[in-house]
């Protein structure tokens, strides 16, 4: 990425961004301002299908995953951070190519033609083709004295006919490690959260939550970060545990190697405080 140089790219938030995981939205926007990177969400968006639409009704689902396609503009590409919402807007680029049918529906439907060339970006696909200390040198050494543990879930696990796009584990350890922060080894890394069970069997769900999270404290973490805005909202709504650690947005530990002084209207939407951790360490006053 050319230094100075601002690109324009479409973003697709998606329904918990804009609302359970707002200060997931707000410091991912802040960080790619960071980057050079401006973000132009996408008019009108809806709900891609995620949760129960792709499980109920599943002609439903790709109409609603395909009509966020068809808002896209064909000229430059489309980011997505919440791991579901990537799924899903893949899965429908995907039947989409190779189902006829659908791409004559599609055309009838949302009166223009699909789009085979669309570019669907990750967060962390675009975080891959960055050099994230030579966006600003005072950045090593920021996180010095944070133990983490990365928390991808399950979501970046594609299904078999995707299965040849790359997931990018590894990610969040080598960026954070560069700026300072310690990754912990630990046996949750892509382990399911039961996100999708959470509403409707909390019971079930908070022993797994539990587990995950009193392994990432045995582990020697401070806190867990998470890929997901969905998996981080589970985490600190099940645990019932008495003793936690903060869940972070990776956007979120990002910007604060970068400096900003914009997280007051992050942090104090966590569940669990992550500010006492990170003035321990000295991120934030």
């Amino acid at each position: 990425m050319d230094a100075g140089k601002t690109i324009d790219i479409s973003y697709f938030p998606g329904c918990s961004m804009a609302t359970s995981a707002l200060e997931n939205n707000l410091s991912l926007i802040e960080l790619t301002k960071k980057l050079g990177i401006n973000l132009i969400e996408l008019e009108d968006w809806n709900c891609c299908g995620s949760s129960s639409a792709h499980s109920v009704n599943t002609e439903l689902a790709l109409y609603l995953a395909s009509r966020n396609l068809s808002l896209a503009k064909p000229n430059r590409p489309l980011l997505i951070s919440c791991p579901s919402c990537n799924l899903r807007l893949r899965h429908a680029r995907h039947h989409l190519k190779n189902d006829e049918i659908k791409r004559d529906q599609y055309e009838e439907l949302w009166g223009k033609p699909f789009n085979p060339d669309l570019e669907i970006i990750h967060f962390f696909e675009l975080l891959d083709g960055i050099d994230f200390l030579s966006v600003s040198g005072d950045a090593a050494g920021k996180l010095n004295g944070l133990k983490f543990v990365p928390y991808y879930g399950c979501m970046l696990a594609r299904p078999p006919e995707m299965r040849f796009e790359k997931n990018y584990h590894g990610l969040m350890e080598r960026i954070l490690s560069s700026v300072g922060a310690e990754p912990q080894q630990w046996s949750n890394t892509s382990s399911c959260c039961g996100t999708f069970l959470s509403v409707s069997k909390p019971k079930a769900v908070t022993p797994i939550v539990n587990g995950i999270i009193q392994n990432a404290i045995d582990s020697g973490a401070q806190c867990i970060v998470t890929a997901c805005s969905m998996c981080h909202l589970n985490l600190e709504v099940r645990c019932n545990l008495k003793s936690q650690i903060p869940t972070l947005h990776f956007s979120e530990l990002l910007c604060l190697a970068l400096g900003t002084s914009k997280h007051k209207k992050w942090f104090s939407r966590h569940l669990v405080d992550p500010r006492p951790l990170l003035r321990s360490i000295d991120l934030i006053k």
